[in-house]
């Protein structure tokens, strides 16, 4: 029987000083940003922040430097997300791009492509959306119904993808589009230029805190040149199975909720005694436990290794602990949540607690990945 892999994975020693310098940019540039605007992290976009971090070399950190990138160690990009993500920088402008959008080129696109986009993604300034899921297929992206169909010099594209958080501010979108009836092999990924290109309708969609990160992204005769295709036509499904490692075992999959966290602690401070102090030691526990899980990938995916698998396992996991933490924020204080007035704490729970629903859907939702999981234990 099958089992899961998750080596001991220790952070490098030289990273300590990666980590401070870290610190010390997000202690001015965060100084006046309000809690609750932190807690959205890598949801929330700043594009000056963006270019920023591109100038001092934490986006594409781990590229090779005719790209843009900077060729450091999938450890050294890891602390920079943690980082980032706990103490709640606005990365979410970039955050698709450096994640799998930048080494999926890297892999599957040809040359023009990596020239053409990943310079501008490693300074900041070109921002990706995903296109995977759709209206009636959700996480069952082999039930992907968006044609793209042969014409001279490209593709002609009709069809819906749902869902697509950041589209509306993207310039390109890596599509999952069909080229063919196979299920499977009939699946074909492209780049679509957002920007430049006709027959395409963007509409914002609204979350329960009001937000617009999601979005509908309707295709009707939108043309996509041949030279936007990638990897080969019929290789979509494999490809998208090893973009979802990198978008499944982040830090982002258990540090959404870390800031909610924090508040919590400052508020059991304030009321003095030991009170609450077993159920955030078992929260931190938690923690401690997911983050040696993720850096156990980050080491497999730095050796080359295909983690789908205990991906999978980190981001189902990750979602249960941050999904739980608003629940327990409550039981614990007895504060009730508010939007727009109250102390950090109410707010930031108050945002939390209407965006924790969807981190069970993003990347895949809790019965698909358990799906997976599954049948990489060889029990369906």
């Amino acid at each position: 029987m099958q089992t899961f892999r998750f080596d001991l994975c220790e952070l490098p020693e030289e990273t300590k000083g990666l980590r401070q310098e870290v610190r010390d940019f997000l202690d001015v540039e965060l100084k006046h940003i309000p809690a609750v605007t932190r807690a959205q992290t890598w949801s929330g976009s700043d594009p000056e922040f963006s270019r920023k971090m591109g100038a001092k070399g934490w986006i594409g950190m781990r590229w090779p430097k005719q790209y843009g990138g900077h060729e450091r160690s999938a450890f050294d990009r890891y602390v920079v997300l943690e980082e980032m993500l706990a103490a709640g920088a606005p990365v979410g402008a970039h955050w698709i791009g450096d994640r799998q959008s930048g080494p999926l080129l890297l892999n599957f696109g040809t040359e023009a492509q990596r020239q053409l986009i990943l310079p501008k993604v490693a300074r900041g300034e070109c921002y990706f959306c995903i296109g995977m899921s759709e209206p009636d297929s959700g996480s069952d992206l082999a039930a992907t119904r968006t044609k793209a169909e042969k014409v001279d010099g490209g593709y002609r594209v009709n069809g819906t993808k749902l869902w697509s958080s950041g589209a509306h501010h993207a310039h390109y979108m890596i599509a999952l589009f069909r080229t063919s009836p196979d299920k499977h092999t009939g699946l074909t990924q492209f780049i679509v230029d957002l920007k430049n290109t006709d027959g395409i309708t963007i509409r914002p969609i609204k979350d329960l805190a009001g937000n617009s990160h999601f979005n509908e992204v309707v295709f009707q005769d939108a043309f996509v040149p041949d030279g936007m295709l990638v990897g080969s036509e019929g290789s979509g499904w494999a490809q998208v199975n090893a973009e979802l490692a990198f978008e499944r075992s982040g830090p982002e999959r258990y540090l959404s909720s870390f800031l909610l966290m924090v508040e919590m602690i400052r508020e059991l401070q304030k009321k003095g005694g030991a009170e609450g102090a077993r159920e955030i030691g078992r929260l931190v526990a938690h923690l401690v436990t997911l983050r040696q899980m993720s850096l156990s990938v980050a080491g497999m995916l730095d050796k080359g290794e295909n983690p789908a698998l205990e991906a999978s396992v980190v981001k189902d996991l990750g979602a249960v602990f941050e999904q739980n933490m608003p629940v327990i924020a409550h039981e614990l204080l007895g504060i009730a949540p508010t939007i727009g007035t109250g102390s950090d704490f109410e707010q930031v729970l108050g945002y939390l607690t209407q965006t924790v629903p969807s981190f069970s859907l993003r990347g895949g939702t809790r019965e698909i990945l358990r799906g997976i999981i599954a049948r990489g234990l060889g029990l369906r």
